[in-house]
């Protein structure tokens, strides 16, 4: 999985008005103090796993670990799509 490639799909899920990919670290955290994404935005990334790479989260839990950051995002897409 592409980092940059992800990292534009989130661009365009979430509608990030003004973020380029070279404004996301791969390993800073996507909520919270790194990128600042809410729980509204968290639904946005579950849809995006499930359209673009047919992964379906099981539950919060799950997502937290998943939506860690761009490297984790990319590590369980590489291990788990199945598009």
């Amino acid at each position: 999985m592409n980092n940059e490639e992800l990292k534009q799909q989130i661009i365009e899920a979430l509608n990030l008005e003004d973020i380029t990919p070279s404004d996301i670290q791969d390993d800073a955290p996507l909520f919270g103090e790194g990128l600042g994404l809410d729980s509204i935005d968290a639904l946005e990334l579950f849809v995006l796993l499930d359209k673009q790479y047919g992964i379906k989260l099981k539950d919060k839990e799950e997502g937290k670990q998943v939506f860690r950051s761009v490297n984790s995002m990319a590590a369980y897409i590489e291990a788990h799509r199945t598009k």
